[in-house]
Order: C-alpha cells, then structure tokens, then sequence
C-alpha cells in the first residue's frame, strides 16, 4: 500500500485586497482631515501710511525712555523732569505722535513700587504701550551693565 503525496496541495499566499482597501480608506480619511487640522498664528503687521512726493514724514523723533535713577529722579531721554510734571510732559511729547510708546529702565536699588508709580503717571498722560528694559543699570555712566 502506497500514500500518494502529491504536489497539488492548498497554496499559502497572502490576500492582499482587504490590505489595499484599509490603506485606501486611511488615505481618504487623511486627506480629507488635514486642511482642517491646520492652526496659523495671529499676527500684527505693521500699518504703512502712502506719503506724497515733497511731502515731510511726520514727526516720531526717536524712542523715548524714562529712566528712575537712584535717587528717584527722573529723566526723559536724559532730561531731568520732576515727578509732579511728568505726566504733563508726556502728554505734551506724545500729542501729535502716532506710536506712543515709552521704554522704562530704573536703577537697580530703585523699589517695584516706585517704577510702578511713574508707569501709572505714563498710563494716565495717555501711553498706549510700555515697555521694560531688563538689563541692569545703575545710576551713572547710563550704560546697561549685564548681570553674570
């Protein structure tokens, strides 16, 4: 008695064709969510003004900065101003400015406190935006110095 093995068994192959609908599908699901997904980010570019030919550009002179010096006086772009007529000052300066920004630098013994004080005299004469200079600086030379 003889077993008759033959060459004509079951074939092991992969079906691919489900294999090929999942990826498809995943594609379509992909393409159709990414242009939702997509996030920018909100930016303020800077407004330009059209001037005519001869026409002088409008006054905006340099940055103005307060600086509060040891002793709490107080210079504009390093002109002595006593604290009770700076708001007065300020608005007399930022009266026909457009930017009306205003950097701060104090003395580094000088307390929160006091820089908080001439920021609310700034904010009232009418300051739209303040900024802080964080470098070190100490009364004298008006050079920043750089902590190590």
């Amino acid at each position: 008695m003889s077993v008759d093995v033959g060459t004509g068994g079951t074939k092991s192959e992969p079906n691919v064709v489900p294999l090929c609908d999942i990826l498809l599908v995943l594609l379509i699901i992909f393409m159709v969510i990414t242009p939702v997904a997509q996030r920018g980010i909100d930016i303020q570019l800077p407004e330009t003004q059209q001037q005519e030919p001869g026409q002088q550009p409008p006054d905006t002179g340099s940055k103005v900065v307060l600086t509060i010096e040891k002793d709490l006086s107080i210079l504009i772009n390093q002109t002595p101003t006593p604290k009770d007529m700076l708001g007065s000052r300020l608005k007399e300066l930022f009266g026909i400015r457009q930017d009306k920004t205003v950097f701060i630098r104090a003395d580094i013994s000088v307390t929160y406190n006091d820089v908080l004080s001439v920021i609310d005299i700034a904010k009232g004469a009418g300051i739209e935006v303040l900024g802080v200079m964080t470098n070190a600086y100490e009364t004298g030379d008006g050079t920043p110095i750089i902590p190590q």
